[in-house]
């Protein structure tokens, strides 16, 4: 394994409370090359051999329901199949962030789509490697937002003091790191967000971007704080019946990583497999662009540690450091 610089150094240390969310979506699987895990299968193998069993594993978060994320990444599996040298290449639904990570660090899984956040993490914490950046919707970049109802009383951050207010994964950048940097900017306490809950000045709620906003919707909730992708209808415009409070641009878009556990050699194969993809990669199983089943990214290219600094730097303003990822 290669040495890297440390992302977080010098930074006290928060407690661990909670980590993993649940799963979005249907838990059913209909797919044979398809596997289903949840936090307690994603732990590792000390004798895991990256391709040495002739099988690349690929994670993904669960950021959209189960079904609708083996439709889209469909044809990456496919590609993976026929460009590494291996026999078969398997798509798993983890539960959350810190699951994806748990199984690349101890080689259970290959190659995973994640958020800026959760890799930033596990890059410092020898559990993943940033290979590529994804580009979508014209940018590299994307924005997070804390969101209320059109006909709340909310007007500011401010009025959020003694409010529920819902987030995404504690591991989304845009869904809980950015959310929880505005809230403290605006002067409300966190406390040990996005770790302990216990000293904030609002009541916070962790769960996936799309069921945040659905707690939205449903008015369980003042407020939510997640990436502005999930709140935006099929023309790109905010939802009716909503509104945002604050919102944060310019977040670098989420990284593809690999498992550390993979050699110099394999790691170039997966970025070399799908750099040099066909277009058809990002339409997702029906083979067909601008339909339900299309990936949200249109595009990747090479990314390191350093493409993920901006996140980094909230992540320190925050106090947050690995110990994030210990459950």
């Amino acid at each position: 394994m290669s040495s890297r610089r440390r992302f977080l150094q010098g930074i006290g240390a928060v407690s661990t409370v909670g980590l993993v969310a649940g799963c979005t979506g249907s838990t059913n699987n209909s797919n044979n090359n398809t596997d289903s895990v949840d936090q307690t299968t994603a732990t590792t193998t000390s004798d895991s051999v990256p391709f040495g069993d002739n099988r690349a594993t690929f994670y993904m978060s669960p950021s959209e329901p189960q079904q609708l994320m083996e439709a889209q990444y469909a044809p990456v599996r496919t590609t993976l199949e026929n460009e590494l040298p291996v026999e078969t290449a398997t798509l798993r639904y983890a539960a959350g962030y810190s699951a994806v990570l748990q199984s690349l660090a101890g080689g259970t899984g290959d190659i995973a789509e994640t958020g800026p956040f959760a890799a930033a993490l596990g890059v410092d914490n020898d559990r993943c490697n940033i290979i590529l950046q994804r580009y979508g919707y014209g940018s590299w970049t994307y924005a997070s937002v804390i969101a209320t109802r059109e006909d709340s009383s909310i007007e500011s951050l401010s009025d959020l003091e003694n409010e529920r207010v819902a987030f995404a994964d504690r591991l989304s950048a845009s869904g809980a790191l950015y959310p929880l940097f505005m809230l403290k900017q605006a002067g409300l306490t966190i406390g040990d967000l996005p770790t302990d809950t216990g000293d904030a000045s609002f009541t916070p709620q962790f769960s996936s971007h799309a069921e945040a906003f659905a707690a939205l919707e449903r008015g369980q909730v003042a407020a939510a704080g997640v990436g502005k992708f999930i709140t935006l209808d099929d023309n790109r415009e905010l939802k009716d019946g909503f509104r945002y409070i604050e919102t944060t641009t310019d977040i670098p878009r989420a990284p593809i990583v690999v498992s550390p556990e993979l050699s110099a050699d394999e790691q170039t194969a997966v970025k070399d497999a799908l750099l040099t993809a066909s277009e058809s990669i990002y339409f997702g199983e029906d083979g067909e662009s601008d339909t339900e089943d299309d990936l949200w990214f249109s595009n990747v290219r090479e990314a390191d540690d350093d493409t993920y600094q901006p996140v980094v730097e909230v992540a320190s303003e925050l106090g947050v450091t690995t110990d994030l990822l210990d459950s």
